[in-house]
């Protein structure tokens, strides 16, 4: 009989340690949104979002996330050699460097929102900025099909920088954090976990990532699929699963999820490959996803089955797929003015306002 393998600290940690959102905070706040100057579920979900808010920050009215922050996990992956992009592996190295000099699209939406962002080498397959290569675990993950992306103890070191950026970034007074990615090739790890995690065949998963033609889809599927058969084994497993068929921006990722839950911090999930790891961290532990929200649905078919899968609602729809949490920096002033109609609003005896006769609905 082979004896389990432990469990990875950052795992058993968030597991016996994440709690629920403050249920009175949430209480409060239902009834201060009935008490405002508008008809009752009239501003739609922006009245669950600051209703979530005032529970994860414990305290209502919640205030705006005025001190938000974004991390971007970079990594080359093996499959990427199966021809599964359009683009080649080197972007990722040169998108990194883009990235730290503040030239790219998640810059830009973070500079507009004021928002601060922090990108991570993971696994880039060529060299990196000391300034951004602190974390790296390995060269590029395994080539999923044929092999796995990661040792244990690679995963586990993976795990283990993601929470350890978690609690860096909480210690520095981030109130929420929003996980990006970076990655040639990363979609289709990404597909395989929620394939796996969701038990959808490969081919209801498999969507264009960068861009590819039918021919590079039909390798992506090929890809899934042996990538899939390989993974499935390990579905209830959530450190075996990243090692296998995972890689370590997406281990990274998990961490950094499963400790900013324990540490009481709020995440806003990006697209497809955050997603991925918000799933591997469910699969963890269930609780989580009461810290998490989804910003946005992406063009990406194994998105929306992951969110499906999550029970969470996106709050834009706008038909991106371009990682690096540029949708979730898109949907955070949305999340701020939910919080902010709370906080600031009057409630009917404040303005004087009549409410609605007795006996009517509204």
């Amino acid at each position: 009989m082979t004896t389990p393998e432990p469990m990875p600290a950052v795992l058993q940690a968030a597991r016996f340690g994440i709690d629920y959102p403050d249920m009175d905070a949430e209480h409060a706040a239902r009834l201060r949104q009935d008490q405002l100057t508008k008809p009752s579920g009239a501003l739609g979900m922006l009245e669950e979002l600051s209703v979530w808010a005032a529970g994860v920050q414990g305290q209502c009215p919640p205030h705006a996330f005025e001190h938000t922050r974004v991390v971007v996990f970079a990594g080359d992956h093996g499959i990427t050699a199966a021809g599964v992009s359009a683009y080649p592996a080197e972007v990722t190295a040169q998108m990194v460097a883009n990235i730290a000099a503040g030239g790219a699209a998640v810059n830009v939406l973070a500079d507009a929102a004021g928002v601060g962002v922090r990108v991570l080498d993971l696994s880039v397959a060529g060299d990196t900025d000391p300034a951004v290569s602190g974390y790296k675990v390995r060269r590029s993950s395994g080539r999923i099909d044929q092999e796995d992306a990661l040792s244990r103890d690679e995963t586990e070191q993976a795990l283990a920088a993601g929470a350890a950026v978690a609690d860096a970034e909480i210690d520095s007074g981030a109130q929420l954090l929003i996980a990006g990615d970076m990655g040639i090739g990363n979609t289709t790890p990404a597909s395989v976990l929620i394939s796996v995690l969701t038990n959808t065949e490969p081919i209801k998963v498999v969507g264009r990532g960068t861009g590819i033609d039918d021919a590079g889809w039909t390798r992506k599927c090929a890809a899934i699929r042996d990538a899939r058969r390989r993974a499935w084994p390990h579905r209830d497993d959530p450190a075996r699963l990243l090692a296998t068929a995972g890689g370590a921006d997406l281990a990274a990722m998990t961490g950094f999820l499963l400790q900013a839950a324990l540490r009481r911090t709020p995440v806003l999930l990006d697209g497809l490959v955050v997603s991925a790891a918000a799933l591997v961290a469910q699969l963890a532990t269930p609780r989580i996803v009461q810290w998490l929200r989804a910003a946005h649905l992406s063009a990406e078919p194994a998105h929306e089955l992951a969110l499906q899968r999550l029970e969470l609602v996106p709050i834009l729809r706008l038909g991106m797929r371009l990682g690096e949490g540029t949708g979730a920096l898109v949907a955070l002033p949305v999340l701020r003015a939910a919080t902010l109609s709370l906080a600031r609003m009057a409630t009917f005896d404040e303005a004087a306002v009549t409410t609605r006769e007795p006996g009517t609905q509204a």
